[in-house]
């Protein structure tokens, strides 16, 4: 088993006075509890592009999602649980944030229990902490996509591992199949997992190498045992996986530069000035549980702390890395990295004891400060500033694609939809498909004309077009093709005699915000 660590004088009268079987479930309701104060602001905050897919996705049969998966890129378990959660509530964004909120929540127990397997019980509360209000898990404990989940089977699949192959023993043969499954799940809610899963099998090669002679066959029977079922199990997506990547990838995304993996990715994992905190308090924890053996030998919490900061130092760098032939990077992907950083820095904190808990009090009080945007999209007052003119047969022009599901969501039953390929047919999902080859083929002449051509006198054509307020963002392939094409189909609309327009919405001046759009209403005269 692993070696805790040493426990100060106190320690044995609080345990006197409470029992674990009281203290830790109090406290861990307590923590549930505070956290639920960081965490329930933004709970009817509207949608925005991704939560309008998830939601789309979701509200259809639920045998139909794997296979529309093949247009967006995504593996299928989230939406089969959001779907699920839908039938039992709705589609509202208090609701549907609140399906995040409690895997965000319950990321915390978790988080205690699984730094506890390896670290010790010290480590398990500067964990349960830390976890209690990042701010990264607050933002996407309150959004409508798979990011608070992926936390949430991060934590548990790493935890598994630690315990599964870092141990001084040969462990229960439980632990290697719990991981299987665990890292198994994880693949099926994001594909950055595989980056996780990635650097966990260098992990267990460099533990395979170092381990005795005597031990490797049992070593490696159980390393074929936890990686074997996550394969067993994965192998039935890897058709769908690899349509995704030759048809989908991430066409909006671009290569990322060295300061996106060292100083964006830093400050979203840790925070803007936190992570420098946590550093140099934990730092020095983890070199002492690195040194903690005898000669060249570590102990069990060693090679733990030194499995689990490659692990996440890894996973992050391999997938900087695939994205510099394939790009597909988002900051909001580094959702399964979050977990190893967080149970590193727990147990490093564990370990510098008064320095730990003093630089614990005060990443908790810059993270209080360390706030995100609340309003993600202008969409939903788009909506509803433009709905009450328009009736059933109109048609909305979505010149960004991917805005469809949420339009859709927003706006009055009975619209038609349309891109700059054509109309939509199904306006819960975007179909990503060869799309930067789709764009580069469409033409207002071509695609636009045909729809306005068929409306009808009294008809209406709604023209929504992004508000770019910054060029860095429209620079990908993807999205320089949108800001291209929606400012020749908007000039082209607008230049048709027959078309009159009735209202632009939102009005100028226009302050700047994320994700903003704006609605060009056209009545057709004649």
């Amino acid at each position: 088993m692993a070696t805790y660590v040493s426990r100060p004088a106190w320690a044995p009268r609080i345990r006197a006075l409470a029992p674990a079987w009281v203290v830790v479930p109090v406290g861990l309701a307590l923590l549930v509890w505070w956290s639920l104060g960081l965490r329930n602001e933004e709970l009817s905050v509207g949608y925005w592009v991704d939560e309008g897919l998830s939601v789309g996705i979701a509200d259809r049969p639920l045998t139909d999602i794997p296979g529309v998966l093949r247009q967006d890129g995504s593996p299928p378990l989230y939406y089969g649980l959001l779907h699920i959660w839908i039938s039992l509530t709705n589609s509202g964004e208090r609701a549907t944030h609140t399906l995040s909120l409690i895997f965000a929540l319950a990321a915390i127990p978790l988080a205690f229990w699984g730094a506890g397997l390896v670290f010790g019980r010290r480590a398990a509360w500067f964990a349960a902490v830390l976890t209690a209000c990042n701010p990264y898990i607050s933002q996407y404990g309150q959004e409508t996509r798979m990011y608070s989940l992926v936390v949430l089977l991060s934590f548990l699949a790493t935890a598994l591992f630690l315990r599964a192959y870092t141990v001084d023993e040969r462990p229960a043969r439980r632990w290697p199949v719990l991981f299987g499954l665990a890292l198994a799940v994880a693949l099926y809610t994001h594909n950055w997992a595989l980056f996780l899963g990635a650097s966990m099998f260098v992990v267990w090669l460099a533990l395979l190498v170092l381990a005795p002679a005597a031990e490797r066959r049992a070593r490696v029977i159980d390393g074929a045992l936890g990686f074997g079922i996550t394969a067993l199990l994965y192998l039935p997506w890897v058709p769908t996986l690899l349509f995704q990547a030759a048809h989908t990838g991430a066409p909006w995304s671009r290569k990322p530069d060295y300061e996106q993996i060292t100083m964006e990715a830093t400050h979203r994992l840790l925070g803007h000035t936190a992570w420098l905190v946590l550093v140099v308090a934990a730092g020095g924890g983890v070199a002492a549980l690195v040194q903690a053996g005898r000669g060249r030998e570590l102990t069990a919490q060693g090679r733990a702390v030194l499995a689990v900061g490659v692990i996440a130092v890894g996973t992050v760098l391999l997938a900087w890395e695939a994205s510099q032939f394939s790009p597909a990077w988002a900051m909001r992907y580094l959702a399964i990295a979050v977990p190893p950083f967080l149970l590193l820095v727990a147990a490093g904190l564990a370990n510098a004891r008064g320095i730990g808990i003093l630089g614990l009090i005060i990443v908790v009080f810059l993270w209080g400060y360390d706030v995100w945007p609340t309003t993600k999209s202008n969409v939903r007052p788009v909506a509803h500033a433009i709905g009450p003119s328009l009736s059933p047969g109109d048609v909305v022009v979505s010149t960004q694609p991917e805005q469809v599901p949420v339009l859709h969501h927003y706006l009055p039953p009975g619209l038609r939809y349309a891109t700059l390929t054509g109309y939509v047919k199904d306006v819960g999902v975007t179909d990503w498909r060869d799309g930067v080859e789709r764009l580069r083929a469409s033409s207002p002449e071509h695609d636009l004309k045909p729809i306005m051509d068929a409306l009808r006198p009294g008809q209406r054509l709604v023209m929504v077009t992004p508000i770019i307020f910054s060029m860095d963002r429209w620079n990908a392939p993807w999205t320089k093709l949108v800001r291209l094409r929606s400012a020749e189909f908007k000039q082209y609309a607008s230049s048709d005699p027959r078309f009159a327009p009735t209202s632009v919405y939102p009005p100028f001046p226009r302050k700047e915000g994320p994700n903003p759009v704006e609605a060009t209403v056209l009545l057709k005269t004649r």
